[in-house]
């Protein structure tokens, strides 16, 4: 495939296949993916091949420079959780009041997306049978930086968004826009930098992101830049290979990262809704809405107070997540009153990529810079656009997300997978930061309860609650086409309503592989994305 070239453009359906499948945000990385298993490579090595792809197609939102977390689950039913989160620099003096959101002191934190790729790969060829070589993944990704592809509709929305505040985006809008200007439509985007460090990455493994000659390079252009980070740190960065956090879901499994992830966060959102009989609730009603929202209010209560990097803060996991406590929370929820709000709101975009293959493996990936366009920050000149994730520290000593040296910061991204009968049934996950686990409770609702097929249910009218990146009121954000009788009974019930356009850009780009029984896959991605599921022929 010319890295020019778009894969034939399948139509807005959902794919279907037997023998492999691969769903992400933009076309040219899903082909990538499906390529890789369609010469026989594993559901990981796919994953590998797609991230890696997008990290090129998709540098607003995902690159080299910021954190990847994944679950891998093998056919037999092993599951782990891989957390590729970069950890504060061990000189973090002189932040006071606020941590800026760009900049270089917004560039706090290490990178942990190539050590988590790279614990994946060795995860495949161990344990997986896999045969594909790093580099050999890398390849597509390299490609397309050397010979250039279309720039993104997405790409071009978030540029024009940021036009406002370019100034804080210098590096950003050096590299990226059309001098100053956001590029036309049909623009064809080359990195050749990105290419250069790319090669040697793929030539090196993994860790020559934080060991050797890249490794230098990118700390030393960090530093030119007024980054805290050095070397030193960066070699210190590894990701962290864990069983994955579980809640019982209508007969099966949900599964999630640990903290300090907001994956137990969409566990409770889904436990507090498994006490609550959705099969007498019609799907997209004003009820169905209410519970999403009121489920969601009670576990971020929970995450606000609790979720931390364990190794430095107390978070009772076991607690959170036991049927007492669940039950507690569902108590709480009203049916015909919503529970006041405002509480903080994170921000943030990412990109999802699900991949399975025909021996039964799956993959759950989640890959970001934070913030689109993350700190704003080139590291020096590899084309490494370089994270924001520290921002999310709290400077509150009394915090248990508080800004420490070497801590990993309180993390929005928690891909998932749910199985039953001992198989995986589905892989799932979203772009969004607090609006993760909301879309995901409105996407595995129709998904499971309702039983909708992957695109209906990714298309379906969503919901947001609090402040977004256009509406800074703590108002409940709904798409439009909800209708107005949901409108209007959602407000009865205490809501403060607002609404934005069918089918915004706001609400995330969620992707679904669904698996049945007998090895069939359908699989799809959100129709407000340039992207795509594909299935192997």
């Amino acid at each position: 495939m010319s890295a020019n070239e778009n894969p034939s453009s399948p139509a807005r359906s959902s794919a279907h296949s037997r023998t492999g499948m691969v769903t992400s945000p933009h076309a040219l990385a899903t082909q990538a993916g499906v390529d890789v298993l369609s010469k026989g490579g594993n559901a990981i090595e796919a994953a590998i091949a797609t991230v890696a792809a997008l990290c090129v197609t998709y540098p607003h939102f995902c690159g080299w420079g910021g954190d990847v977390l994944m679950l891998v689950a093998d056919a037999q039913g092993v599951v782990q959780s891989i957390s590729g989160i970069g950890q504060a620099a061990q000189n973090v003096a002189g932040y006071s009041g606020t941590i800026p959101v760009r900049g270089p002191r917004a560039a706090l934190t290490t990178a942990g997306a190539a050590d988590a790729l790279g614990q994946a790969f060795e995860i495949s060829r161990s344990a997986w049978g896999g045969k594909r070589s790093w580099s050999e993944l890398l390849a597509p990704s390299i490609a397309l930086a050397h010979e250039g592809f279309e720039i993104s509709a997405s790409e071009r929305f978030w540029l024009d968004f940021r036009l406002p505040e370019a100034s804080a985006l210098g590096d950003v809008f050096a590299a990226f826009s059309d001098q100053g200007r956001v590029p036309p439509a049909g623009s064809v985007r080359k990195q050749p930098l990105l290419a250069c460090a790319l090669e040697t990455l793929a030539e090196r493994g993994a860790r020559a992101m934080y060991d050797g000659q890249l490794a230098r390079r990118i700390a030393d252009g960090l530093a030119a830049a007024g980054s805290p980070l050095t070397r030193e740190d960066l070699a210190r960065t590894h990701a962290h290979v864990a069983a994955p956090l579980a809640v019982d879901y209508r007969g099966g499994t949900l599964l999630a990262h640990p903290p300090p992830t907001q994956g137990i966060t969409t566990l409770q959102i889904m436990g507090v809704l498994e006490r609550f009989d959705l099969s007498k609730v019609a799907q997209g009603s004003a009820d169905h809405y209410h519970l999403l929202v009121e489920a969601t209010k009670q576990a971020f209560l929970d995450r606000n107070r609790y979720v931390a990097d364990p190794a430095f803060a107390q978070v009772p996991t076991e607690r959170l997540l036991s049927k007492a406590h669940l039950d507690t929370l569902a108590a709480r929820i009203q049916i015909d009153s919503a529970l006041p709000w405002p509480q903080p709101f994170q921000t943030g975009d990412t990109v999802y990529v699900g991949a399975a293959d025909a021996a039964g493996n799956a993959v759950s990936l989640l890959a970001t810079v934070y913030y689109d366009w993350g700190s704003g920050v080139m590291a020096g000149d590899t084309g490494l656009v370089w994270h924001n994730r520290g921002a999310s520290f709290s400077l509150d000593p009394k915090h248990p997300n508080c800004l420490a040296p070497g801590k990993r910061p309180f993390h929005t991204l928690n891909p998932g997978i749910y199985r039953k009968d001992g198989r995986t049934r589905m892989v799932y996950g979203t772009q969004g930061a607090d609006g993760q686990p909301q879309t995901l409770a409105a996407v595995l609702t129709r998904l499971i309860d309702y039983e909708m097929d992957p695109l209906d249910a990714l298309a379906q009218p969503r919901f947001l609650l609090g402040k977004t990146f256009s509406d800074a009121r703590d108002s409940l954000k709904l798409e439009a086409d909800v209708g107005p009788a949901v409108l209007e009974a959602l407000a009865l019930r205490g809501h403060t309503i607002s609404t934005v356009d069918a089918h915004s850009p706001l609400m995330g780009h969620p992707g679904a592989i669904v698996l049945d029984a007998l090895g069939g896959m359908r699989g799809a991605h959100d129709p407000r994305s340039d992207g795509y599921a594909i299935g192997c022929a």
